[in-house]
């Protein structure tokens, strides 16, 4: 050791300072060296035996000489009046397994978590925290936090393999907040960053990462976990409500519901309601609220805004008993350029790429994750499978896919660079998503939900089909299709009947969602009620026959939050669904037919059995554009049950409207969208409908129907 040490301990800028701090032997024995910026006094307590230290700077620097190695000693720090012992960090052996370190380096290591981050624990039988941090080129990492002042010169941290820094520090508890300070090698960089693997964070606008355990929460959905293992998800219902939890309902004073107030709350309306998932809008750590959690922080840590780690376990664990799955969005496109995250991380691009051309999404402000660097890869795919395993997870819904998969995504001509085969793919980003899928298909039972807008081919194809691996994809041209459609007053539609036609061409090519999603109730779109065009009773009338027509079409199904009670205006992320609105009848009786359109949808395989192949839909007719009329069927597995469905899309009654059938029998009205109980006005087919041996649409067989205006109907054979 030298005096310039000694200053660059002194002065936060040593890179080695376990060379430097702690027990060392000497020529004539031992030295006990500490650094603690404030202490008047310190000495070393081993064996009973008390030695002096002496202050060789005055910036806190003491030395004790001994004659013989302290073994497990203290140290007795003096500050003012006040005296404490405390373990010296810097007399204890590595903690992290220098494989583990080498297989983040490598890419290869899924688990990164369980060494990254802060993790309570005992060390050499003493309890404390570790903390590990990877930043390759950083000349210091000094931990700070609630335990030493805030401190950023007190705690030096030590470089391992593969850039990681770690630090086990005694006396460390849950709650504590602390964040990394970070020099780098080059350009004078200095900067303190939170934690990326931390577990828990400040309630923003603080930013700090807080220590914090989230073992032994006791699990009760155990029964779920084995019967969602056994489940084939495409053969399945999945009706997914879309929920923001920050303004799905908030209190008498515009407060948030917690996580536990949730479990209750928002459980059993989505139970009551009969959706089989709840998808939340990302709920990892942002700071901006207005990101709807897109600009994701903290990447392993529940945002804070609604409670504690152990409580967003509970609110899972509450879903879990009550049979809904939940799915989150997860976001490994980008991240935002917030000083106390991911951004320059070590003076350098770390968790970016270094090219702006493949590093920044200027339209959004963020940066783009380097794909084909192997921590990075680490970090992401740990994060997935962190949420599925940690928190019980049902499914990840992988946000901005497409911004991924191109490396021209949102650029001019000249702002972005081919790949090596001149393409414009970005190969990194793809290899990144298939062994993404591979890993979270590894655990029984989860799905993963591409929302990519293009058709880029095999997205939700197995990876040994060359595809990317996804359990499903957003079905995002059917749904523009749709609502643009819908947004035509009737009397045109007859001109755009290939816009609700169209997407049967393409239904079978990916495994789909059908998305009514928070996207589309923003920004000026409307909300879906003010998309339709009317009055009041249409409008309601087309949202009753755009979803009727939803739940019959082939795909799974998912609807934002207050679309399914008729907001008449656009959703806001501060202030909550307008729950207040089901005192009118309009408003209640839309939302009662959502609830039975989804037990509907439940109770009927033909709706959801073959989502994923023409052997579960037929076209009846498609060609009555001039009524904006069609018919189609819904076949369960095998062909053993169908349903008929019927759409009007005009405000015109049709009597006597032929429609062709498969088999002759009796039918019955098993759903229709203008019933009174929905806001209707009741023009039914009631009672037993025989089918008359009149051809009609190429059958043999045929029915005489009433067809009520902007309405859906549902016929199911019954003899």
């Amino acid at each position: 050791m030298t005096p310039e040490e000694i200053l660059a301990i002194v002065g936060g800028y040593h890179g080695d300072a376990f060379r430097v701090l702690g027990p060392h032997q000497v020529e004539d024995g031992w030295e006990v060296r500490a650094f603690f910026p404030k202490a008047t006094s310190a000495a070393v307590v081993a064996d009973g035996i008390e030695t002096a230290m002496e202050k060789v700077d005055d910036g806190g620097f003491f030395i004790a000489q001994l004659p013989e190695a302290p073994g497990d000693y203290r140290i007795a720090v003096t500050t003012g009046d006040a005296t404490v012992e405390i373990e010296d960090p810097y007399r204890f052996a590595t903690v992290i397994d220098a494989d583990l370190l080498r297989q983040h380096s490598d890419g290869v290591n899924f688990a990164s978590y369980e060494f990254l981050g802060s993790r309570l624990c005992s060390h050499e039988g003493v309890a404390g925290a570790l903390f590990a941090v990877w930043a390759p080129n950083a000349l210091i990492v000094t931990l700070m936090g609630s335990f030493n002042h805030w401190c950023d010169r007190q705690h030096p941290m030590r470089l391992r393999e593969g850039g990681v820094w770690e630090l086990f520090l005694p006396g460390v508890n849950d709650g504590d907040t602390y964040k990394y300070s970070i020099r780098s090698k080059f350009a004078g960089y200095h900067q303190q960053h939170a934690d990326p693997y931390g577990l828990a964070y400040e309630l923003p606008p603080k930013s700090a990462s807080v220590v914090t355990s989230i073992d032994g929460y006791e699990w009760a959905d155990q029964e779920w976990m084995d019967t969602r293992a056994k489940k084939d998800y495409l053969k399945e219902p999945v009706s997914i409500y879309e929920v923001h939890l920050e303004s799905w309902l908030r209190g008498p004073n515009n407060e948030w519901t917690t996580y536990r107030e949730l479990a209750v709350k928002l459980v059993e309306y989505a139970k009551r309601m009969g959706y089989t998932h709840i998808e939340l809008l990302p709920p990892a750590e942002h700071p901006f609220a207005g990101s709807w959690g897109y600009q994701v922080i903290g990447y392993f840590a529940p945002t804070s805004r609604f409670g504690t780690p152990r409580d967003f376990m509970y609110f899972v664990d509450q879903c879990h008993r009550n049979g809904i799955g939940v799915i989150i969005d997860w976001v490994p496109a980008h991240f935002p350029k917030d000083a106390h995250g991911l951004a320059y991380f070590d003076g350098t691009a770390l968790y970016e790429h270094a090219d702006p051309r493949k590093g920044e999404h200027r339209d959004w402000g963020t940066l783009i994750f380097n794909f084909g660097r192997n921590e990075v890869l680490s970090f992401l795919i740990s994060n997935a499978l962190f949420w599925l395993k940690k928190y019980h997870i049902d499914g990840l819904r992988v946000d901005a896919v497409a911004s991924m998969l191109y490396l021209d995504y949102s650029r001019q001509p000249g702002d972005w660079e081919p790949n090596q085969f001149g393409g414009r793919e970005n190969l990194e980003a793809i290899r990144f998503l298939r062994l993404f899928n591979e890993q979270a298909h590894l655990i029984p039972g989860v799905m993963t939900i591409a929302e990519e807008s293009t058709s880029f081919p095999g997205v939700s194809k197995p990876t040994y089909l060359s595809g990317l691996g996804f359990t499903m994809k957003w079905n995002m041209g059917w749904m523009h299709d749709m609502l643009d459609y819908f947004s035509k007053e009737p009397v045109y539609r007859k001109f755009h009947h290939n816009d609700i036609t169209f997407s049967l061409l393409y239904a079978f090519s990916e495994n789909f969602v059908l998305p009514i999603s928070h996207d589309e109730v923003v920004h000026l779109k409307h909300s879906l009620l003010n998309k339709m065009p009317g009055d009041e009773w249409q409008k309601f009338a087309n949202v009753r026959a755009f979803l009727g027509f939803m739940y019959g079409h082939p795909g799974k199904k998912l609807l934002f939050m207050g679309s399914e009670i008729g907001q008449p205006w656009e959703w806001n992320h501060d202030a909550s669904v307008p729950f207040e609105l089901l005192e009118h009848d309009y408003h209640r009786k839309l939302q009662c037919y959502v609830k039975d359109l989804n037990l509907f949808y439940l109770s009927h395989p033909a709706m959801y059995e073959v989502d994923t192949s023409y052997e579960g839909f037929d076209w009846v007719d498609f060609r009555d554009s001039e009524a904006s009329v069609i018919s189609f069927l819904r076949y369960s597995a095998e062909r053993k049950s169908f349903l008929l469905f019927v759409c009007n899309f005009t405000p015109v009654v049709r009597t006597n409207y032929r429609i062709g059938v498969p088999q002759a029998g009796v039918y019955r009205e098993a759903l229709n969208s203008d019933s009174y109980y929905y806001g209707g006005g009741n023009v039914v087919n009631s009672g037993d409908l025989h089918s008359e041996p009149i051809a009609a649409h190429g059958r043999s067989q045929s029915l005489l129907l009433t067809l009520p205006p902007l309405a859906v109907i549902v016929f199911q054979c019954t003899a």
